[in-house]
């Protein structure tokens, strides 16, 4: 009998760390942590800890799952950049999931928190953009489905961790950042072009 893939999934799309360990559909280990910032630093030893809670190491993994976002411009980044780093360095496949696989239910509007009381999302078919919540929430009543954006970090892990265990042999494409919105930072303008390249 195959044994089930062993998947460690994990997102820092918005102001957390959460990671989700599953070996097929069987949750092992997980973690969470609120970050308003320092996810750089703090991503790598929770990766561990999960591991390390299951008694598992690093060479036991058969594939990673990564939330893509949309969400928090260097939250994503720094997640999609672990991602594939510990892809090329283990040896395993990186399997980017977007907010909106990892939020989808039957009966749902899948849509994805974001700041200023607004969510992104996809209405009638198109392609999703950012709306405010108040636009979200009567299109999904309108067509019979539940409006709830929210959702924990720890299940959006796991179901990274899931959707990733169903998806890796399909020699999925480097995970990459689902950007949805302009940055915030805009350029700086009156600057000497040198110190903006640079």
């Amino acid at each position: 009998m195959n044994t089930p893939p062993l998947v460690l999934g994990f997102d820092t799309s918005a102001a957390h760390c959460a990671a989700a360990l599953l070996r097929g559909d069987r949750l092992l280990a997980e973690r969470f942590e609120v970050h308003s910032r320092g996810q750089a630093e703090r991503l790598m030893p929770l990766l561990e800890e999960t591991l390390a809670e299951a008694g598992l190491t690093w060479s036991e993994l058969d594939a990673i799952g990564v939330g893509i976002g949309p969400g928090n411009f260097t939250g994503i980044r720094i997640a999609v950049a672990a991602a594939r780093g510990l892809s090329l360095g283990l040896d395993v496949p990186a399997v980017g999931i977007d907010g909106f696989d990892a939020r989808e239910k039957h009966g749902a509007l899948a849509a994805v928190p974001a700041p200023r009381a607004q969510v992104y999302a996809s209405l009638d078919g198109q392609a999703p953009r950012l709306m405010p919540e108040s636009e979200a929430s009567d299109a999904a009543r309108s067509a019979g489905l539940i409006f709830a954006p929210e959702a924990s970090p720890v299940d959006l892990a796991q179901r990274i961790a899931e959707l990733a265990g169903k998806r890796y042999l399909d020699s999925p494409a480097p995970p990459a950042p689902l950007y949805l919105r302009a940055a915030d930072a805009a350029p700086a303008r009156d600057l000497p072009p040198q110190l903006i390249d640079g």
